[in-house]
């Protein structure tokens, strides 16, 4: 099957404190197009500097990322918005949602960004609200939902705009071990059942292993 990602020569630093800090160090990648793949390591490796580099939240100091054909380290920062906006998801360890809006309003919210009609944001949102067990909470904000259901309301938002690929960094990382298993669950269904290739941070053991494959991070780079 043809690689969706493809990465070579990757590296990221930073500096802390007057210290050059190096994340990664020459990732080679590649994932391909369907595929689930799993990444682990010890907290601080980098995991999350490499989701956020593959889905144009960050940019590498070198090397080179080619995603669905895009070739990212080479385009503009509006084409890099515009990629980020429309073929990535994203679900991080803690949802993010907006407090004052309801479930329907949070997993529309990209939808409306992208500047389409609130009637059209709102049915697509309810129907993923609908299939992830949250069709009779559309109207609840996220005060009045549990921290699994509101990681729910973020896997429905990543999914919205109908993205190619999903990234999820740490999704399980806040949720009690019954929650994150049926969470599990959900993200292998939603990735089979919307052709993505996923890419998934997790220090879970048991979510890692249900993947098609799982790779190491370690002194900044994957085994």
């Amino acid at each position: 099957m043809a690689a969706y990602l493809s990465v070579t020569g990757l590296s990221k630093g930073y500096t802390v404190a007057g210290q050059r800090l190096q994340v990664l160090r020459d990732v080679d990648l590649e994932v391909a197009e369907g595929e689930m793949v799993a990444v682990v390591g010890a907290s601080g490796v980098g995991k999350s500097t490499l989701l956020h580099l593959l889905g144009g939240l960050d940019r590498p100091d070198a090397g080179r990322i080619v995603a669905g054909g895009v070739e990212l380290t080479s385009i503009s920062d509006a084409a890099m918005v515009a990629y980020r906006n429309s073929r990535v998801g994203f679900v991080f360890q803690f949802h993010h949602l907006l407090p004052e809006f309801t479930a329907l309003e949070n997993a529309g919210m990209p939808m409306r960004i992208a500047r389409r009609s609130a009637g059209e944001a709102h049915a697509v949102a309810a129907r993923l609200l609908t299939r992830v067990g949250l069709g009779e909470r559309l109207h609840h904000r996220p005060s009045m939902l549990s921290g699994g259901e509101q990681q729910r309301v973020a896997v429905a938002r990543a999914l919205v705009m109908q993205p190619a690929l999903l990234l999820a960094d740490e999704p399980t990382g806040d949720l009690d071990e019954d929650t994150a298993e049926r969470l599990h669950g959900l993200l292998r269904e939603m990735h089979a059942e919307h052709g993505l290739t996923s890419l998934i941070a997790t220090h879970n053991p048991r979510l890692a292993a249900a993947c098609d494959r799982v790779l190491t991070l370690r002194d900044g780079r994957l085994a």
